[in-house]
């Protein structure tokens, strides 16, 4: 399968570092991006790399758009004509932009290609995204490719559209949500008496250990909590401090309030 990404900005690199980090042949790679600086680093690594979006959108099986959402009408509308509707697939990952959009701006005289929208995190740089993505006109064939593709790079579910603004808070907005609990915890720890680098290693380690405890079939976060909470002792007034704060309400607020239009 040979993949070609139209923009390499913060999510295009981010997805093209991920294929590469889990051993996605990189001569069946081609990025394509306005700027040759950013394309440099993966020239170096013996990417294909191009200046043309027509070039890059002409040699692959999926293409994938991955530029500000403003750009995505004028991407599409420069690469529609070399597209082969017959055998390419084209994966969208833009928010805000939805199938209605996509099936205007590529319809040739009634036809489509395989298209799907799709929702990465920048964990995906390392292997370790959940992604989603939303076939808007695809077979079941070229579903189970497309999603083959991201599970590479981490954990990809196939969703519809309507509950794509959801999944966007949770999992790609929620990188920053958890970074900025893991920023607090640290803040915290120096206030503790340890240095920030140390207090950073020790919060780190700890949210990957809650990490893997929630991936073992059955595991529930109330259970696990209830297994450090021992009556009157330190961590349920911690817990109890950070609900008089509003802390869960703090959170889902902040979910919901990603979703608004």
């Amino acid at each position: 399968m040979n993949v070609s990404i139209i923009g390499v900005g913060a999510m295009g690199g981010a997805i093209a570092a991920g294929l590469l980090h889990c051993s996605f042949p990189k001569d069946a790679l081609t990025l394509s991006n306005p700027s040759q600086k950013a394309l440099e680093p993966f020239a170096d690594k013996g990417v294909r790399v191009t200046n043309s979006n027509t070039e890059a959108a002409a040699s692959a099986d999926v293409v994938m758009v991955v530029v500000k959402p403003w750009l995505v009408e004028q991407v599409i509308k420069e690469i529609k004509p070399v597209i082969d509707y017959t055998r390419q697939s084209l994966v969208v990952v833009a928010a805000g932009i939805s199938s209605g959009n996509l099936t205007q701006w590529l319809d040739k005289n009634g036809t489509l290609p395989q298209i799907f929208l799709g929702m990465p995190n920048t964990a995906i740089a390392l292997g370790e995204s959940m992604t989603f993505i939303v076939p808007v006109n695809a077979n079941p064939e070229t579903i189970d490719k497309v999603k083959q593709l991201f599970d590479l790079t981490g954990t990809c579910l196939v969703i519809d559209e309507a509950h794509l603004p959801a999944a966007t808070t949770l999992a790609s907005c929620g990188i920053a949500y958890a970074m900025r609990y893991i920023r607090a915890s640290v803040e915290g720890g120096v206030e503790l008496g340890f240095k920030a680098a140390l207090a950073q290693e020790i919060v780190v380690q700890t949210v990957k250990g809650a990490a893997a405890l929630l991936s073992i079939p059955g595991s529930h976060p109330e259970s696990e909590i209830d297994k450090v909470t021992t009556p009157g002792g330190l961590t349920i007034r911690g817990l109890n401090e950070m609900e008089h704060a509003g802390f869960t309400s703090a959170v889902i607020r902040g979910l919901k309030a990603g979703i608004k239009s």
